[in-house]
C-alpha cells in the first residue's frame, strides 16, 4: 500500500473503530453499567477526534481525492458526498452536545440526544466507508484537489 492510501485508510478504520464503540457504549448503558459506558463513549469520540485529525492534515496539506470513476455517475457521486459531509457535520456537533450534557449529568437530556447522536454517527460511519470504497477501491482517482474542487467538480 502506497502514501496514497495510507491516510485514507486509517482515517476510515478510525471512524469505523467510534461507531463500533458508540454501539458498544449503548449496550453498555443498557445493561446499566454506567462507568463502562462512559469510559467507551469518550475512547469513541477520542477516536472520532483521531479521524479529524488524520482527515484535515491530508485535505491541508495533501488535498482530497478527485473523482476517479465515470463521468455519468459523477453528479450522483457529488450528491452523495454533501449528503455525507453534511451528516458528519450534524453529528460532530450532536456528539459533542452529547459528551458535554453526560459530563453535566444532564442525564435525562443525555439520554434523548444520545440516542439521535448514535443513529446519526452509524449512518455518518457506512456512508464514510461508502465514500472511501468508491474513492478508493472502485475508481481510485490517484489525483488530490483542494476541497471545494472536488466537490463541486470545477
Amino acid at each position: 500500500m502506497d502514501w496514497f492510501f495510507v491516510f485514507p485508510t486509517v482515517s476510515t478504520a478510525f471512524i469505523v473503530l467510534s461507531a463500533i464503540l458508540v454501539a458498544i457504549g449503548w449496550g453498555l448503558i443498557i445493561k446499566g453499567k454506567r462507568e463502562a459506558h462512559k469510559k467507551t463513549m469518550i475512547a469513541a469520540a477520542a477516536a472520532a477526534l483521531l479521524f479529524f485529525i488524520i482527515y484535515m492534515s491530508r485535505t491541508v496539506f495533501i488535498g482530497n481525492t478527485s473523482w476517479g470513476g465515470p463521468d455519468s455517475l459523477k453528479p450522483y457521486y457529488q450528491v452523495f458526498l454533501v449528503f455525507h459531509i453534511v451528516l458528519a457535520t450534524v453529528a460532530a456537533v450532536f456528539g459533542i452536545t452529547t459528551l458535554v450534557l453526560g459530563f453535566k449529568e444532564k442525564y435525562a437530556k443525555h439520554r434523548k440526544w444520545g440516542r439521535t447522536t448514535s443513529i446519526i454517527w452509524f449512518f455518518t460511519a457506512i456512508t464514510g466507508v461508502a465514500v472511501y470504497v468508491l474513492l478508493y477501491l472502485l475508481y481510485p482517482g490517484g489525483h488530490t484537489k483542494p476541497v471545494w474542487e472536488v466537490i463541486f467538480g470545477f
